[in-house]
């Protein structure tokens, strides 16, 4: 009897004895803007190329239930860096949350923030105030260094680009838009330079510096790659255009972004391997929401990126942790981005006074068994406006949302209607058993606005005079 015991103990305390045994590691964390979850060849797409992403999956471990907190940039982005959910930050959307057509929105949506706020602490702080050199490469998307809202105020060492910007100025040096705004920290460059490569060669010189220095480092190397305007050098376009397509994947231009983006993890794996610090640097590879329809399509799973169904929010992720994640593992248990603050601080024990909403996923990485039992929620109290009829549809009207275990609702504020999935059957989320399920529905009912209640949510009520379905 005894000796069940200790094996049932042994299963969950295991795996955080070896944290011990991996202190000071590397962290380079790559994220993706937009990339769906079946961008890459490792997750199935039939004309994109990926060898880089697919060599570092083989490599790692490999995610199918891995969760963007939001389905568009911002807030997904403000739930990453602070492991919150968006009632806490209250970054909901996009600026501004009252998008689309203002006849066809029944209620006035809650007040969107734009910056991340100053008090709540950020995974650069956390990193930095454990002896590690933070460098920040790419898109922010939470402020500026200007008025202390931007990187270089949150703990990073670093900023090259990083500013308010959620769509690039240009992918072309010297990255500027027609108003005259530049990314900063890319002044020095040449003509007809690529934005992806760029960031890359950044990145590429942040590690070489942060080794010279012997100190430990973090790299948040954000990249604009995938996000519109869809635009990508002609030589790599040109051998999309001779390829024979896809049966779901057929843009040239959007298939040589990709290209790029995956050049990328091969130049950032390749130095890693060449300073010989492969085996004590950890690399995960993300995306920030789900693939934007109509420029992709995300075949194994309903709607793309700002919608509530898993197109918006089902994303690509792999972690390679040496000497933890076995080469090659797949894992069906559902991660969040918000578990990645909270797992760095349990590895770093440099607990930092905030409020986390994510778990620890290390005990899931280092052993096989191990399975996290939890609910996810997503809540948007906005309008997001279609891609198509001229943005007079939605793509999202004001929703909050839970997945538990198998089942997921999607509970609807203007009308108060639900649907109900059951993902382990339906991907495609084409079957709504609301109606079959009644008692299913009750219970998760009850967890949301119990939820709702517990992180002190806004939700919308305030009729909106302008709508005309009255």
């Amino acid at each position: 009897m005894k000796k069940k015991y200790f094996i049932a103990f042994s299963s969950l305390i295991l795996p955080y004895l070896t944290y011990s045994q991996n202190k000071g590691l590397n962290v380079v964390f790559i994220m993706a803007d937009d990339l769906g979850l079946n961008d890459t060849g490792y997750t199935g797409s039939d004309f994109y190329e990926t060898p880089n992403i697919d060599k570092l999956a083989k490599e790692g471990m490999i995610f199918t239930n891995a969760y963007a907190s939001a389905a568009n940039s911002a807030p997904s982005r403000a739930c990453f860096m602070s492991g919150m959910y968006t009632p806490r930050h209250g970054i909901f959307t996009v600026s501004p949350p009252d998008r689309g057509d203002r006849t066809k929105r029944k209620l006035i949506p809650v007040p969107n923030v734009d910056d991340l706020r100053k008090d709540i602490p950020t995974m650069g702080e956390l990193f930095k105030r454990n002896g590690y050199r933070c460098g920040h490469i790419g898109k922010w998307h939470l402020g500026d260094d200007a008025d202390g809202t931007g990187p270089l105020s949150r703990g990073f060492d670093v900023n090259i680009a990083g500013g308010r910007a959620g769509t690039p100025y240009s992918y072309y040096y010297p990255y500027c838009n027609e108003k005259g705004m530049c990314h900063i920290g890319l002044e020095k460059g040449k003509q007809g330079e690529y934005l992806t490569d760029r960031l890359t060669d950044e990145a590429v010189d942040f590690i070489k510096e942060s080794v010279r220095g012997e100190q430990p480092f973090f790299l948040y190397l954000a990249h604009h790659a995938v996000h519109t305007p869809i635009t990508a050098p002609k030589k790599i376009v040109a051998k999309y255009e001779k390829k024979a397509k896809g049966k779901y994947h057929t843009n040239s231009v959007y298939a040589a972004m990709i290209e790029t983006l995956d050049n990328s993890v091969g130049k950032i794996h390749d130095i890693i391997d060449s300073l010989g610090i492969s085996e004590n640097t950890i690399i995960i590879f993300n995306s920030d929401n789900g693939g934007s329809e109509p420029i992709t399509d995300n075949f194994t799973v309903r709607g793309g990126k700002g919608m509530p169904y898993e197109g918006g929010n089902r994303v690509p992720l792999i972690i390679k942790w040496p000497h933890v994640t076995q080469a090659g593992r797949i894992s069906d248990c559902p991660v969040n981005n918000i578990d990645f603050f909270s797992t760095f601080q349990m590895y770093l024990e440099g607990k930092i006074d905030t409020e986390l909403d994510g778990v620890d996923i290390y005990p899931l990485l280092s052993n096989n068994k191990f399975y996290i039992e939890r609910d996810l929620f997503w809540h948007f109290p906005a309008y997001l406006e279609s891609y198509t009829d001229n943005g007079k549809g939605f793509r999202a009207k004001p929703y909050t949302s839970i997945r538990s275990g198998k089942w997921k609702l999607i509970y609807y504020y203007e009308d108060k209607n639900v649907e109900l999935f059951d993902l382990d059957k339906d991907s495609m989320e084409a079957h709504d058993l609301s109606c079959a399920h009644k008692e299913i529905v009750s219970v998760l009912k009850k967890k949301i606005f119990d939820w709702i209640k517990k992180v002190n949510a806004p939700v919308p009520t305030e009729l909106n005079p302008y709508y005309e379905g009255y």
